[in-house]
């Protein structure tokens, strides 16, 4: 055979292949061009409800004071989760480059394989003693945390009774397990008391929830909860991300503000907010719970070990509130400071007396103009609409920090002022 029939043989079964595959790459290219559209579709929806949510850009490190793409000078930041102003502190940051020379950038591995250093071992055995518990598992994320826990303490013959408005994470996590699920109304505790009457033939219950609600900063009435825990034999699980550094005498939490730290069975919470503000999270609780959730808990054994940095960092923010409630107890005072001024003015601010101030707006779009507005104004804070929280429950939540001095509080309310005026909010 002549070469040029050799190659003429060869081209023509490939012109078939081609020629048949052409009507499935049509209908890959038409699935895909379908795809687009309708999520297209579904982002003009969100532009148009006013539920857009832009990410501004920070230039600087994370603090009271921050740099802002697009803004000129320093911006007061009012809505981070610094509460104790710890992500930037020389100490916890040197802690931090220190662990990161001596023990590496990363594990390349998960815990059980060769992802364990000493210094992991090392903060949870501070974090089961900051919380007085038996012992800690690091997971990742608080996210994780909770997507980690239900399902593996929990099976089909118990019962999980968890408050409506439960963080996103807790109620992820719940779905994961198979036990019986009773939703109780927010805060209520007749109705709670209801839920654990019908899940009285549940060989285990447990009340689930958030020690203190971010959205809104209410505090859960835990005494009341853990009463009728006991009343009808059910444990208690409390989330107190948004609490743990900072409430209480000693900053221990919700459970130590109320006096319940031996009553609160199981508590998660996060290094990623009050404790350095880097990333992780982690359960609290009796040890044979902590030992099983090593060898059970998914998320625990299918991510990476936390990297020696964040770990270097957290474990020095522990260190500081161990050694003192100083900066923990600075927090109330400038809290009410900016609550009261801001009531004074004319604005609605829901909670009580937590670091979060949710000033209430109802409208999505108006939260969004006036975020813009007070970034103007120099002020740093972002308008939370739906899905984060209910329609029409639309607000600016301000989070205020050890860090804040009471002129940057006074800054804050006098261009809170300015901006409500400009909307009609107040007059």
């Amino acid at each position: 055979m002549s070469l040029g029939k050799a190659v003429r043989s060869l081209i023509k079964p490939a012109r078939g292949l081609l020629a048949s595959s052409e009507p499935a790459l049509k209908r890959s290219y038409a699935a895909v061009s379908e795809a687009r559209a309708v999520l297209e579709h579904e982002l003009d929806s969100i532009r148009a409800a006013g539920t857009w949510k832009a990410e501004r850009i920070i230039t600087s490190k994370q603090g009271p004071q921050i740099n802002v793409e697009g803004s000129r000078g320093s911006i007061l930041n009012f809505c981070a989760n610094n509460y104790l102003g710890l992500s930037s502190h020389p100490e916890v940051v040197q802690a931090g480059i220190e662990a990161l020379k001596t023990h590496g950038a990363g594990l390349s591995s998960v815990r059980f394989i060769c992802g364990t250093q000493n210094l992991h071992k090392n903060l949870e055995q501070k974090l089961a003693e900051f919380h007085e518990r038996e012992d800690c598992i690091l997971y990742a994320s608080c996210f994780d945390a909770n997507a980690g826990l239900f399902e593996v303490l929990l099976g089909p013959d118990d019962a999980v009774l968890s408050d409506e408005l439960n963080h996103a994470s807790i109620i992820d996590g719940i779905r994961l397990c198979r036990a019986k699920r009773l939703r109780y109304k927010h805060m209520d505790l007749s109705d709670l008391e209801v839920k654990l009457k019908e899940a009285q033939s549940s060989r285990m219950r447990l009340v689930v929830t958030d020690g203190v609600f971010s959205m809104d900063g209410d505090v859960a009435p835990l005494r009341g909860i853990c009463d009728l825990a006991e009343q009808y034999g059910a444990m208690v699980f409390i989330d107190e991300c948004h609490a743990t550094g900072f409430l209480g005498p000693r900053g221990r939490g919700t459970d130590e503000l109320l006096g319940v730290t031996d009553r609160v069975q199981i508590v998660n919470s996060t290094l990623g907010k009050a404790l350095g503000g880097a990333a992780g999270g982690y359960t609290v609780g009796p040890k044979p719970l902590i030992d099983l959730l090593r060898q059970r808990s998914r998320p625990y054994l299918f991510s990476n070990a936390l990297p020696p940095a964040v770990v270097g960092c957290a474990t020095r923010a522990v260190e500081l509130l161990l050694a003192s409630n100083e900066i923990a107890q600075s927090m109330t005072a400038k809290t009410m400071r900016f609550r009261n001024k801001m009531t004074q003015a004319g604005f609605t601010i829901a909670g009580s007396s937590h670091p979060i101030c949710p000033v209430m707006l109802g409208d999505a779009r108006l939260a969004s103009l006036m975020a813009d507005d007070m970034l103007k104004h120099g002020i740093y804070v972002i308008g939370f609409s739906y899905p984060v929280v209910p329609k029409g429950k639309a607000r600016i939540r301000v989070q205020i920090s050890a860090a804040h001095t009471d002129d940057d509080i006074d800054h804050c309310v006098d261009a809170f002022i300015q901006t409500g005026r400009k909307h009609g909010v107040i007059s």
